[in-house]
């Protein structure tokens, strides 16, 4: 496996860790949704980021396939796949951490990398 396909790995596991994180500290398993809206602060912050992280996977995980396919260098793919995974991290920090310009900032770097490797590949 190409370390790019070990980022989309990495990343099928973040949402989960996001989302522990914010049920931490007392959680009613059997009204999660309800549970997890009445949270606030940063537990309310880590399940926006949960969020955040399951809606940006899905493209990055087709750039990553169509890099692959369309036979984009491996070296390149790889370091925008690193870069992706580094940037998401840091979103979720900054995100519960209460520091959106910060947040946005990494957010559009994660969202450079996806259109990067699209266009590279066409």
């Amino acid at each position: 496996m190409t370390i790019a396909y070990w980022c989309v790995l990495a990343l099928v596991f973040f949402p989960p860790v996001l989302g522990a994180m914010a049920k931490s500290g007392g959680f009613d398993n059997s009204r999660p949704r309800e549970a997890l809206a009445a949270a606030t602060g940063w537990r309310k912050r880590a399940d926006w980021a949960q969020q955040n992280a399951l809606e940006n996977f899905a493209p990055f995980a087709a750039a990553v396939i169509i890099g692959h396919l369309t036979g984009l260098a491996q070296g390149t793919l790889d370091q925008l796949a690193l870069a992706f995974v580094a940037l998401r991290v840091l979103h979720a920090v900054f995100y519960i951490a209460n520091q959106a310009t910060l947040r946005s900032l990494s957010y559009v770097g994660g969202l450079a990398c996806i259109i990067a490797i699209f266009v590279m590949a066409a």
